[in-house]
């Protein structure tokens, strides 16, 4: 069973799709939620949940706190499903979550930010090039203090942030599944990295 795990919403149920998305384990949430709450990013802030599936990782953080989220599902069955978790937990939790049906791509080039913590979950097989696309569609989108944390594979290896003009700032490995965080580059940062080349 998929749940809440805390927050205004904690304990309520999250429908889950029956094929085509892989969901965040709790043991997983659990701890990255435990790392997120000091940050301060999920005190009234905007998050955006790309490869949304049940949406449970950021209808966790509207749980939390955040005061808006952005689901993105392309698959329809799965953005339904997604639809209805969402109005359940922002009830409870009084925020605004909202289901959008599209490609990661297409949603990011009329998106409109700017966003303080964004998830990025996408299924195991996609390639590194569409995940390095999508960083770096999504890099004008995030506010100057955002974190944006991607799950895949430990196989996959780490995301190339400075390539999408962020840059790393921790990970953490779950067996087979790593967390890696990033964070926009402070403009000091990437001048010196435009010097150095």
């Amino acid at each position: 069973m998929t749940r809440i795990i805390a927050g205004r919403a904690g304990g309520i149920r999250l429908d889950v799709p029956s094929s085509g998305t892989r969901p965040t384990s709790e043991r997983v949430r659990e701890s990255l939620f435990g790392a997120l709450e000091p940050t301060g990013l999920l005190d009234g802030t905007a998050v955006l949940d790309l490869y949304a599936g049940s949406g449970a990782l950021g209808l966790e953080a509207i749980s939390r706190g955040a005061a808006r989220c952005d689901l993105v599902e392309r698959a329809a069955p799965a953005a339904r499903i997604a639809e209805r978790n969402a109005r359940r937990v922002a009830e409870a939790a009084g925020a605004a979550a909202r289901v959008h049906t599209s490609g990661v791509q297409a949603f990011l080039r009329s998106a409109r930010g700017p966003y303080d913590l964004v998830f990025i979950d996408p299924p195991y097989d996609l390639g590194a090039d569409t995940l390095q696309a999508d960083l770096h569609a999504l890099a004008p989108l995030l506010a100057p203090d955002a974190l944006v944390v991607v799950e895949r594979a430990t196989r996959s290896g780490a995301p190339d942030w400075a390539a999408a003009g962020l840059a790393a700032f921790r990970d953490r490995a779950y067996g087979d599944t790593t967390v890696w965080w990033g964070e926009p580059r402070q403009a000091d940062q990437a001048e010196a990295d435009v010097q150095s080349r």
